[in-house]
């Protein structure tokens, strides 16, 4: 049983990087995006509460690297929740979500 979501989520499909402890990296796709996480496909997955950097080449923020904890897991992928984000972080992903939003 999931918990009603607190903000809206809009689909994207963006190639991202998860930077993980020691170095190592997963190449992953960055799915399902709102203010407070995003949903990562990917072929394999980081156990429940692993912290990263998802590091992707967003649309209107190139570059962007968005700390992150892995919230859940399951067949295909993982949902993170967003760390403590700057102001450019915070307003990137707003535009994001809105430009979204608005094409639905």
């Amino acid at each position: 049983m999931h918990e009603k979501r607190r903000h809206p989520r809009v689909a994207i499909s963006v190639p991202i990087s998860c930077e993980l402890a020691e170095g190592k990296t997963l190449s992953a796709t960055a799915a399902d995006l709102s203010m407070g996480g995003v949903f990562i496909e990917a072929p394999s997955s980081p156990p429940f509460g692993t912290e990263l950097i998802i590091v992707g080449d967003f649309p209107g923020a190139p570059g962007l690297r968005l700390p992150a904890v892995v919230r859940w897991v399951s067949r295909g992928g993982f949902g993170v929740q967003f760390g403590l984000l700057g102001v450019h972080e915070t307003r990137a992903i707003s535009a994001l979500v809105h430009r979204g939003l608005g094409s639905s």
